[in-house]
C-alpha cells in the first residue's frame, strides 16, 4: 500500500485541488499560506506552545477518561445472570477487572498517543509532581492543570450524555472504608502511579518509547486494589468531573485531592532522595549502547575494569591482559585485521634462487612418501624441495618438510 506523507502546516487536501495532487505538494509546502494559519506568525513561539500543550492535553485528558468512564459505566449497569446490576447486587471481581481493564489501557493508548504534543499527562497530580522535580515548568504546569480539570468535566458529560441510564461513575467509599483509610488508599496508589511515570518518562533512556505501557499497567494495578474501597480516583480530574455533573458532592470528596497530591508529593520526594543519592551508579550502563571514550581509553591503557568485577583496575605497568570477552573479541578483530594488512617479506634470495612451481595435487605431494623417500624430519636442499607459491629460498638453505606435506625453510 502506497501512502505518502500527510501534508505540512494547515493545507488541507480537498478533491481536485493542488494539495490532493501529490505532484504539486512539494510546491504548495514551499508557500508560506500552506504552512501557517493566517497571521499565526505574529503569535509569539511561548504563547503558541502554551496553547498548544493545554489543546493537547484537554483533548487527550478528555479522550482517556471518556473511555475509562464510559468501561466503567458499563460495569456498573450491565445484568448479571440473575437480571441484576452490580448497583444492587454489589462489586464483584469480574466488574473490578473490567474498570481496572478500562482505566489502564485507555490510559496506555492516549498517553502513547498524546505524548509528543503535550506529555501525556491526564492527571492534576501527576502535573503536581513533574512541577516539583523541575521537568515542568510551573506556568505550564498551572495551564495544563486547568485544561486537565476541563477535560474531566467534559468527558463526564459525554458519557451522561452518550449511554442511557443515570451516570453511575462516581467514586466512593466502599466494603468499610474510613476517610482515613481512603485517603491513605488513594495516596499510597497515587504515589506507586506518579513514581513509575518519573522512572519510565521523566528519566530519558532506551525504553522511553514504550514509558505508556507501563505507566497504564501501573494504572490497571492500582485500579485492581483502589476500586472496591475508594472508587481507584487516583486523579482529582477523575472525580471531579461526574461529580459536576451530577451535582452531587461527598462530604469527604476532599480526599480525592488531597490523597493523590500527598502521593505525588511522596513520589517526588523519594525520586528526589535517590537522585541525591545518584542511584544510576547502582546499577551502570543499563543504556549503554557501547563503551563509553572512558572505558575505551582505560582499554588502551590496560586499565579497563569491568562493571561489577570486584577486581581492581590493571595498569599498564603490571598488565595488559584482557577479563572481558569483549576485550577479547575486540584484541582478536583487531589483530586479524593487522595480519591481513602486513606486507608478505620473502626470504632474501641469493642469485641463484630459484622459485617453485606450483602447488600440486594431494597425491604429488606424497609421492615420494609412498617410494620410501623423504620422512617428516630429513633435511634436503633447497632446489629439491617441494616449496609453496611464492616462497623463494637461496642455495644451501634446508627445508624440513612436515607432516602431511608442509614444509618451512631452516
Amino acid at each position: 500500500m502506497n501512502i505518502n506523507a500527510p501534508l505540512q502546516g494547515a493545507a488541507i487536501a480537498l478533491p481536485f485541488t493542488k494539495a490532493a495532487n501529490p505532484t504539486n505538494r512539494a510546491q504548495l509546502e514551499d508557500s508560506h499560506v500552506a504552512l501557517r494559519i493566517p497571521l499565526a506568525h505574529k503569535i509569539p513561539d511561548d504563547i503558541r506552545n502554551h496553547f498548544v500543550a493545554m489543546c493537547g492535553e484537554y483533548v487527550g485528558t478528555t479522550l482517556f477518561l471518556f473511555f475509562a468512564l464510559a468501561g466503567t459505566q458499563v460495569a456498573n449497569n450491565i445484568p448479571s445472570s440473575s437480571g441484576q446490576t452490580v448497583e444492587e447486587i454489589g462489586s464483584n471481581p469480574q466488574q473490578l477487572q473490567y474498570i481496572a481493564l478500562s482505566f489502564g489501557f485507555s490510559l496506555a493508548v492516549n498517553a502513547w498517543v498524546f505524548f509528543r504534543i503535550s506529555g501525556g499527562l491526564f492527571n492534576p497530580a501527576v502535573t503536581v509532581g513533574m512541577c516539583i522535580i523541575g521537568a515542568l515548568p510551573y506556568l505550564r504546569g498551572i495551564l495544563l492543570f486547568a485544561s486537565q480539570i476541563l477535560g474531566g468535566m467534559t468527558a463526564a458529560a459525554l458519557v451522561a450524555c452518550m449511554f442511557p441510564g443515570p451516570l453511575t461513575v462516581q467514586t466512593t467509599l466502599g466494603g468499610g472504608t474510613s476517610i482515613v483509610q481512603g485517603l491513605f488508599i488513594e495516596m499510597l496508589l497515587t504515589a506507586e502511579l506518579v513514581f513509575t511515570i518519573f522512572m519510565l518518562a521523566a528519566e530519558k533512556h532506551k525504553g522511553t518509547f514504550i514509558a505508556p505501557v507501563g505507566i497504564g499497567l501501573s494504572l490497571f494495578v492500582a485500579e485492581l486494589v483502589g476500586v472496591y474501597f475508594t472508587g481507584g480516583s487516583l486523579n482529582p480530574a477523575r472525580s471531579f468531573g461526574p461529580c459536576v455533573v451530577n451535582r452531587q458532592f461527598n462530604g469527604y470528596h476532599w480526599i480525592y485531592w488531597v490523597g493523590p497530591i500527598l502521593g505525588s508529593i511522596v513520589a517526588a520526594g523519594f525520586y528526589k532522595f535517590i537522585k541525591i543519592l545518584e542511584y544510576e551508579t547502582a546499577n551502570p550502563n543499563q543504556d549503554a549502547a557501547e563503551r563509553t571514550t572512558t572505558e575505551k581509553k582505560q582499554m588502551a591503557a590496560g586499565e579497563y575494569q569491568a562493571p561489577n568485577s570486584g577486581m581492581p583496575a590493571l595498569s599498564s605497568a603490571t598488565s595488559r591482559t584482557s577479563h572481558t570477552y569483549g576485550d577479547f573479541a575486540d584484541r582478536t578483530e583487531q589483530e586479524h585485521s593487522q595480519r591481513q594488512h602486513r606486507p608478505q617479506v620473502p626470504v632474501r634470495a641469493a642469485s641463484s634462487a630459484v622459485q617453485s612451481p606450483a602447488m600440486g595435487t594431494a597425491d604429488e605431494a606424497f609421492a615420494g612418501l609412498s617410494d620410501g623417500g623423504m620422512h617428516a624430519g630429513q633435511n634436503t636442499s633447497a632446489s629439491e624441495a617441494t616449496q609453496s607459491p611464492g616462497m623463494v629460498v637461496s642455495d644451501g638453505m634446508m627445508v624440513r618438510r612436515l607432516g602431511r606435506g608442509a614444509s618451512y625453510a631452516a
